[in-house]
C-alpha cells in the first residue's frame, strides 16, 4: 500500500476518505441522537434522482445530487415536523420515486452508459480534485455551524420541547440538520455508494456512543473511527483488488462485532 501512495488517484482517495469520514462522524452523531437514520436513508436514495437529472442535462454529478438531496431534505423536514405519523410512508414514497426517476433519466440519456456500481457502491478511486474541494468545503461549513450553534443543536437534538421553551428556533435547526445530512450523504455516496452510506453514518457512531458521555466527544470519536475504517478499508481493497466502498463497510462491521464481543466479555 505504501508504494501506491505515489499515485495521485490514491492520494486523492485517501484525502477524500478522511474528509468524508470527519463529516460523517459529526453528522452521523446528529442523525443517531435525533433518530433520523431512516430519514437519512430516504435522502440517500432520493439523491439518485439528482444523479439522473445531472446525467441527463450534462451537469456535474455533485451539483445535481446536492440540489436534489437538499430540496428533498427541506420537503421532508416541512412534512415530518407537522405530520410525524405519516413520516414512514412519505419517506418510502420519496425513496422509491427518487430512485425510479434517476434510473429513467439515465436510461433515456442519449449515448450514456451508466456505471451503476459506482453510484450504488462508491468509486472513491475516481475522486477528482474538484470533488475534494467540495468535500473540504462541506466539512468547513459543518465545523463552522457546530462551532457557533453547538448548544442550540444540542438542545434541539436531545429535547426539542425544552429547546422551544428556551426560544430556540426548533424548525430551523431541525431543517438545518437534515440539509447537512443530505449534503454529507451526497459526498459519502462517492466513497461507499448510496447502498452502504447509512452504515458509514451509523457504525462508527454506535461504537463512539458507547465510549462517550457528551455529543462533542461522540462526534470526535466517530470521525476518528470512521477515518481509521476508511484507511484500512482502502488498504484491504488495494491488497485484494475488491470494491473500496464494500471494503470500508466490512472493516467497520468487523470492528463493531469485535467491539460488541469484547464488551460482552468484560461485563
Amino acid at each position: 500500500m505504501i508504494e501506491a501512495l505515489s499515485y495521485d488517484f490514491v492520494q486523492n482517495a485517501l484525502l477524500a476518505g478522511i474528509l468524508v469520514s470527519m463529516a460523517a462522524g459529526v453528522i452521523g452523531s446528529l442523525i443517531v441522537v435525533n433518530r433520523m437514520v431512516f430519514l437519512a436513508g430516504g435522502i440517500a436514495h432520493t439523491a439518485y434522482g439528482g444523479i439522473g437529472v445531472a446525467v441527463y442535462f450534462s451537469l456535474p454529478i455533485f451539483l445535481g445530487a446536492s440540489v436534489f438531496a437538499v430540496l428533498a431534505a427541506i420537503l421532508i423536514a416541512s412534512i415530518t415536523l407537522k405530520h410525524r405519523e405519516r413520516m414512514d410512508t412519505f419517506i418510502g414514497l420519496m425513496w422509491a420515486v427518487g430512485m425510479a426517476l434517476g434510473v429513467v433519466l439515465i436510461d433515456i440519456t442519449p449515448g450514456y452508459h451508466a456505471d451503476f456500481m459506482s453510484y450504488l457502491f462508491g468509486s472513491i478511486l475516481a475522486v477528482s480534485q474538484s470533488d475534494i474541494w467540495f468535500m473540504g468545503g462541506l466539512l468547513a461549513v459543518i465545523a463552522f455551524i457546530m462551532t457557533f450553534w453547538y448548544r442550540d443543536i444540542l438542545a434541539v437534538s436531545y429535547d426539542s420541547e425544552y429547546a422551544n421553551l428556551r426560544g430556540i428556533n426548533v424548525p430551523f435547526f431541525y431543517t438545518l440538520i437534515l440539509i447537512l445530512s443530505a449534503l454529507t450523504v451526497v459526498v459519502a455516496i462517492k466513497v461507499v455508494g448510496l447502498i452502504l452510506v447509512i452504515a458509514l453514518l451509523t457504525i462508527p457512531v454506535y461504537i463512539a456512543e458507547k465510549l462517550s458521555n457528551t455529543l462533542f466527544t461522540m462526534m470526535l470519536l466517530s470521525g476518528l473511527f470512521s477515518s481509521i475504517f476508511t484507511i484500512f478499508g482502502l488498504w484491504f481493497s488495494y491488497e485484494y483488488d475488491i470494491s473500496s466502498g464494500a471494503s470500508i463497510i466490512l472493516v467497520s462491521a468487523i470492528t463493531l462485532f469485535s467491539f460488541l464481543g469484547v464488551s460482552k466479555l468484560l461485563k
